[in-house]
């Protein structure tokens, strides 16, 4: 059996919503929402939240997640990279439990609209295909993209994008969500990579899954699906 461990991070100093991890959001703090998440995967060893604040520490240990010690203020930055966190967080854990991991998972507390079934089905991806370095969540959308070009003019990112038919039978594009759930060799991490460029997708077409929480209006648009959800009986 190969050993995974699922890191979450989640710094105190968040700014668009000041201590964003900790909001209720259905009565649940965010980080808790995705601890249990983690814990209910039957393929992952270890669920380990990377935090530099004691008081989200002290709520992921009672949620059942393992903060056995805090992450250096310098990777807690506005600046900071989530590459930077996942490798300090992989390393320093490994070098306390004074094991090595095979796999690691990335789960945000922002993106809620999770289904608990992609962390297993991303871990079992990559246990069956060794050719796979990374397994991730993605969202399909028929949208037109642009971007400017090194002339400062408006281009399409893509060329058939010009080409308008029905969406029906349109080639999607898939938008990268892996802080719905991703999977990734450890070796990965350790270098400080997140994804590599072998990779699968777990393609969704659930529209909620664009719902990121950074902002108040934010919280209050999830608020919002989740009563939706609930009145549909999701």
């Amino acid at each position: 059996m190969a050993n995974v461990i699922c890191i979450i991070l989640a710094r105190g100093g968040s700014k668009g919503l000041p201590r964003k991890n900790v909001k209720l959001l259905d009565g649940v703090p965010l980080v808790v929402r995705a601890v249990k998440h983690a814990l209910e995967s039957s393929l992952i060893n270890v669920c380990h939240v990377s935090t530099d604040d004691e008081e989200i520490a002290s709520i992921c240990r009672s949620a059942g997640a393992e903060v056995p010690f805090l992450r250096p203020s310098h990777l807690a930055k506005d600046l900071s990279t989530t590459e930077e966190a996942l490798q300090d967080a992989l390393l320093s854990y490994e070098s306390y439990a004074n094991k090595k991991f095979d796999i690691c998972v990335f789960l945000t507390a922002t993106d809620i609209f999770r289904d608990p079934i992609w962390i297993d089905q991303a871990i079992q991806t990559l246990l069956d295909n060794s050719d796979l370095e990374s397994v991730f969540v993605g969202h399909a959308t028929h949208k037109n993209f642009w971007e400017i070009n090194d002339n400062g003019e408006w281009v399409r990112v893509r060329d058939w994008m010009s080409v308008y038919s029905s969406r029906q039978i349109r080639k999607p594009i898939v938008r990268e969500d892996t802080g719905l759930a991703c999977a990734s060799r450890a070796d990965l991490w350790r270098n400080g990579r997140r994804i590599g460029d072998k990779v699968d997708i777990i393609v969704t077409n659930d529209d909620f899954t664009s719902i990121d929480i950074h902002h108040q209006e934010d919280l209050d648009l999830a608020e919002a699906a989740i009563n939706i959800r609930r009145k549909q009986g999701l």
